[in-house]
């Protein structure tokens, strides 16, 4: 990976770590736990919508590490954030009789039943990005804690508005279990934190990038006062940024979200946001199909591990079964040139 770890890079961010302690060491070869030792493991990831920046850098991280492993990696969604579309794949990838599964559930209710028809077939079921809490997922890989990240997120955005005044969200998927945590997360620490910030409205874009411009160009006419929007999602975030241009807006309103560095590079160079807070996903998705070979070898995680030079502290709750990427990052207008995703 050519990427540093953000954990170790940027480990001023102030995001609530699990405590590491422990190690594990990085698995060498990947074959099928019981089976035999020329079967090539296959782990597969159904992401929310395949085409979208965000998964896609997920994907080109998953790549080396299948590599990296002696894995085969497979990456197929749906082309627009359908959970029924989702479900089709998963179904076929199931059929296929892989031996991990990956998703990152547009629906987490509506994906449980079908993890667990994988998983009585013999086959490991894990979610990343977004979690299905209620399901038979054997481990979550998650980027961030929700705490942290809507933390981050609304730190971001208060400095932006100088402590005060009304904001809004415009989210994605209605029922994407990562995204309502992480507003969730905001609700209760900006009135701890931002007494003075009011939070006017929540909407919701699917995974719509024109959608979300259009959305935050609503907002901004039905509520005049407004000097704030969160883009909650990699297309929402690049959306609202495009909304404020084009009703030249920029200083007046301001907006930060969850985007990639190169899609929101034009916004953050011209102010139209002024901040994208996400993490290393190229080293999320390392991480992923890392967690997929693991279970398919019938290997445990242990409270620490050591997945591969840039990601060699992982952290592990048994508890909630939770691999943890590590804590956020802002990308703004000073750094964002430096990755290429």
């Amino acid at each position: 990976m050519k990427h540093r770890s953000f954990a170790t890079v940027f480990a001023t961010v102030a995001i609530a770590a699990i405590t590491l302690t422990g190690c594990t060491a990085k698995n060498d070869t990947a074959t099928t736990t019981g089976g035999s030792a020329d079967k090539e493991i296959t782990v597969a990831f159904v992401p929310k919508l395949q085409g979208a920046p965000y998964f896609e850098a997920m994907d080109t991280g998953a790549k080396q590490a299948a590599k990296d492993l002696g894995i085969k990696w497979i990456m197929q969604g749906p082309t627009t954030a359908d959970a029924a579309a989702q479900s089709d794949i998963v179904r076929s990838f199931i059929q296929q009789k892989v031996d991990a599964i990956v998703v990152a559930p547009n629906d987490p209710n509506s994906m449980a039943p079908l993890l667990k028809q994988a998983a009585d077939a013999g086959i490991k079921v894990l979610t990343a990005d977004t979690d299905a809490p209620d399901s038979v997922r054997e481990v979550f890989v998650n980027q961030a804690t929700a705490d942290g990240i809507g933390s981050v997120i609304i730190d971001s955005l208060a400095g932006a508005m100088g402590g005060k005044g009304e904001y809004a969200i415009v989210s994605c998927g209605e029922t994407a279990e990562n995204l309502n945590s992480w507003i969730a997360a905001e609700k209760a620490y900006a009135p701890e934190e931002y007494p003075d910030l009011k939070l006017v409205d929540v909407v919701y874009s699917g995974e719509d990038q024109a959608k979300g411009a259009q959305m935050a160009t609503d907002l901004m006419n039905a509520h005049p006062n407004l000097t704030g929007i969160i883009g909650q999602c990699s297309t929402s975030a690049v959306g609202v940024a495009q909304a404020v241009r084009d009703a030249g807006k920029i200083d007046k309103v301001f907006t930060v979200g969850l985007g990639t560095p190169l899609s929101m590079a034009p916004y953050l160079h011209d102010g139209s946001s002024s901040g994208s807070i996400l993490w290393d996903v190229q080293n999320l998705g390392y991480l992923t199909a890392w967690a997929g070979a693991q279970l398919a070898q019938g290997k445990s995680f242990d409270t620490t591990n050591n997945v591969s030079s840039d990601l060699s502290a992982i952290a592990y709750d048994s508890a909630k079964k939770m691999l943890v990427l590590g804590p956020a990052f802002i990308f703004d207008k000073d750094n964002v040139d430096n990755y290429n995703y």
